[in-house]
Order: structure tokens, then sequence, then C-alpha cells
């Protein structure tokens, strides 16, 4: 299997994207085709010892910055390392696309340039993120904020698929975000949704709230991409204070230190649990060929674990799942 990977997208790239294919070649045994300057890319393997065994480069000088428009991937800078990665997926130079780049950008691709799922309205980004039972799968994540309902019921098709084919969760449990757990909470969109989703063949559970959300009420949560960024952005936000606090309560004195360190393996388990590195990168569904988005801050263990994911998501043949899900 061969992934191709953006080298030059997110904010420790190349480096880091390097070093995290590399791990990934060793690890899980694929082959990586890079995209970026490749010079460049030669020059920082050797420079950190990094073997570029069973990794080819796709030589493109261009760079699609986070400030640059989401567009720009299929016109002004098509041959960046990402629109290049794009049409090299296109051709079949290999299974799957990842980056760490521009997150608009990467699902104008997946739209635009790969295309969708046939019947598919939107593409949506959908996250993978821990819950005190395991993980949760939020779609959208940001992807689409305007929406309607038949959209969201996709959303809930292709969360559900993701989740049982790769992440390997029997019969997930489907939630609509909402205000409340009644069935006519909600605005027009997310009262209608809840009456699809209710007489679909889904597990659906109902609407879920914010709070339950990291308690575990489900494994889909099926919400507008407005909605979903937010979630999101507060969940990365609390656990980000959350666990700045607990080092400030451990380090803040004699006793608190003799504490951490009975604590210490304890505490790095709970931290690994909430650390987005661990996951590695969330996929973009509805695309017709697989398509990664890793952390723009991601390191070598965040892109060596979003390959690994790649190659469990086109094993898994959850494309042709969720075409045949959708009829």
């Amino acid at each position: 299997m061969k992934i191709i990977v953006d080298a030059f997208g997110g904010d420790n790239a190349p480096l880091e994207i390097i070093k995290g294919c590399a791990e990934a070649v060793q690890e899980f045994g694929v082959d990586i085709l890079l995209t970026g300057r490749e010079a460049e890319i030669r020059d920082v393997a050797a420079k950190n010892s990094i073997s570029l065994e069973h990794m080819e480069i796709e030589n493109c000088d261009e760079v699609l910055t986070m400030h640059d428009p989401a567009e720009s991937v299929v016109k002004a800078k098509k041959n960046s390392s990402m629109g290049v990665g794009f049409r090299l997926l296109n051709e079949g130079r290999g299974d799957a696309f990842i980056s760490a780049g521009n997150s608009g950008a990467l699902c104008v691709g997946a739209t635009l340039a790969v295309k969708r799922i046939k019947g598919i309205k939107r593409p949506a980004f959908a996250p993978v993120i821990p819950t005190a039972t395991g993980c949760a799968m939020l779609i959208d994540g940001g992807a689409n904020v305007d929406c309607r309902p038949e959209m969201l019921r996709q959303f809930a098709v292709m969360g559900s698929v993701y989740m049982e084919r790769v992440m390997k969760i029997n019969n997930p449990r489907v939630g609509l975000a909402n205000v409340g757990t009644e069935d006519h909470k909600g605005n027009e969109l997310y009262r209608e949704t809840h009456a699809i989703l209710k007489d679909s063949k889904l597990n659906f559970v109902g609407n879920v709230e914010g709070r339950d959300i990291p308690a575990g009420a489900c494994d889909v949560i099926v919400c507008d991409g407005f909605t979903g960024n937010m979630i999101l952005k507060t969940y990365e936000g609390v656990a980000s204070v959350l666990f700045g606090e607990i080092k400030n309560i451990f380090a803040g004195s004699a006793k608190g230190k003799v504490a951490a360190a009975l604590l210490m393996k304890d505490l790095k388990a709970m931290k690994t649990r909430f650390d987005y590195n661990a996951v590695g990168g969330a996929p973009i569904l509805g695309s017709s060929k697989p398509v990664f988005k890793a952390h723009g801050d991601a390191k070598a263990r965040t892109i060596k674990n979003a390959i690994g994911l790649c190659k469990d998501y086109v094993a898994a043949k959850a494309i042709d799942e969720i075409s045949t899900s959708l009829k």
C-alpha cells in the first residue's frame, strides 16, 4: 500500500513529516510518496539521519500556506505540495493522501479535485475525539457551516460506517448534538434531522447535550460544521487548561511533587488518552478516495499514526461500504 504525504503541510514541516513517514514505513510496512521540494527533503533527511527507504519524492517547489484562500489548491496553487498530492491521488499513484496543511484547502481539494462519492451532498471533516469510555467521531467538525437535514443524515451514515469498519466499534451509537435531549429541542434543522434519524436503520440514540459528549453518550456525534467546530475547539481548550492546572498543582509544593511521583504513571496514561497525536488524523468523509487531515502542529508520532489510520481505512474498504449504505 502506498500513502501520499504532503511533506510541506503543517507547522513542523518538513522534518517532523519525514520522521513520521520513516516511522510508519518501519511499523506499518507501507510505501510513501512525498510531495514537495525534493532537494530540501533529501537535505533534511540526511542532516537528521532519516532513512528514505520505501519513499518516493514528487518534486514541486510551491507551498500552500495557512493564509492562502482555500480554493487556491485547485486554482492558483494547484502545483503546490498539497495540490500535487491531490493530482497524484487522482492518477492512482497512491491509495490515500495525508496533509497537516490548510484545512479549508484540504476540504476543497477533497471535494473538487478528488470528487465526492456518488450521492454525497458534501464531504465532512470527521475528527475522532477522546471520551470517558473510549472515543467518538464528531461529524461535521467544520467543513460545512450551513447544512440541510439530508446532509446530516449522510454524515450519520458515513460516521457510523467509519467507526464500525475502521475503529472496530460494533453497531455504533449515533447521537444528534443538541441543546436538550427531548425530541422537540433545537431549531428546524435539528428537529427535522431528528425525525429522519429516528426513522433510519442506524443505531440512533437521540439528542445528545454537550455535557454528555465527554462522558461517552454516543460513538458518532452528528451536527453542522459550525456547531462541530465549536465543540471541537472547546474540547481542545478545556483539555489544555485542565492539564495545565493539574501540572501547576503538582509542581506548586513539596507534597504535590511527592504525589506526582507516586501518580506519574497514571497521569501519563490519562494525558495520552487525551492527546491528539495518539489518534493522528481526521478523515474527510464523502471524498471518493481516502483523504486525511493531520493536526497543523503535527509531530512525527502524529503523522505515523495518521498513516496507520489511512492504511486501516483503505484496507476496510470503508468508501465502498459508505456508497452502499447510502442507497
